[in-house]
């Protein structure tokens, strides 16, 4: 295979990494990793490092809409964003001590969990509940707009919800795939965050949480610009588009998705690293 080959379907899978990223929060490197693993032999710490280039990007490219639209909870995102970054930083110290065996692993059980987790029925948010005291503190309950007009929410459970943060944190550096399936079940399932607000504030959030994991990967060596300039390229538009796509689409259909991306790639990453390798 030519390196024009290899960077053109490298982009590709990119673009479809960026639009299922922005369309569920994940970030696209869920799909990333996976990708250059499997697909095309890539070792898996220089893949999570191309796959943080490709979560900022993704957050780059979708944020800015999502913002505009009025779906981004920001004061929420910033406030979650400090126990994301101080995760990440350990976690991407930690990754580079620890065995490849080791971390597919830990990312196939998270992903398998965090599909099982989307599929939970949860209460919904109801106004006539109070909020988190530290919510109301912070001033994070908010608005969104819907077919019907703007639909206010209360935040629930700030502090569990900034725990499993800093826990996400971990996750975005040890695995590079910018912990958006986590931050975006805290939101959605602890903080009862309507599942639209989730995912684009989730989007907020996974570029700062993935930058600063990267300058770690970049310090010791495992950023490679010949890798990472096709990924970044392929995962911009598709962001875009997933962005302008996701006002319309359904709640339940978000999340269907949000599952189904999540077990095919585990199960993929196991059986190429583990199964594959005996």
């Amino acid at each position: 295979m030519s390196i024009l080959e290899f960077s053109l379907l490298v982009w590709l899978g990119s673009f479809s990494a960026g639009l299922l990223g922005a369309l569920t929060g994940l970030g696209g490197g869920v799909v990333i990793v996976p990708l250059l693993t499997s697909m095309f032999g890539v070792d898996l710490r220089y893949a999570v490092g191309a796959s943080l280039v490709s979560v900022i990007a993704t957050s780059l490219g979708a944020a800015s809409t999502y913002i505009k639209k009025g779906y981004t909870n920001l004061r929420l995102g910033m406030f979650l964003e400090v126990g994301t970054t101080i995760g990440a930083i350990i976690g991407a110290t930690i990754a580079t001590f620890v065995s490849v065996k080791a971390l597919t692993i830990v990312l196939a059980i998270v992903l398998i969990y965090s599909a099982y987790l989307s599929q939970r029925p949860r209460i919904e948010n109801t106004q006539d509940e109070p909020a988190d005291p530290l919510a109301d503190y912070l001033k994070l309950n908010n608005s969104y707009p819907t077919p019907d007009g703007l639909m206010s929410y209360k935040v629930y459970s700030v502090p569990v919800g900034f725990s499993m943060m800093i826990l996400a944190g971990v996750l975005s550096g040890l695995l590079g795939i910018g912990s958006g399936g986590f931050k975006v079940l805290a939101m959605d399932q602890a903080m009862r965050l309507p599942f639209k607000v989730s995912t684009t504030t989730s989007n907020f959030m996974i570029g700062v949480t993935a930058a600063a994991s990267a300058g770690v990967y970049l310090a010791r060596g495992y950023i490679d610009p010949g890798l990472s300039m096709p990924v970044m390229l392929g995962v911009l538009p598709g962001a875009f588009l997933g962005a302008r796509v996701l006002a319309g689409t359904q709640t339940e259909i978000l999340r269907t998705i949000f599952s189904i991306v999540l077990v095919v790639m585990a199960l993929k990453m196991v059986y190429n690293n583990l199964i594959g390798g005996l």
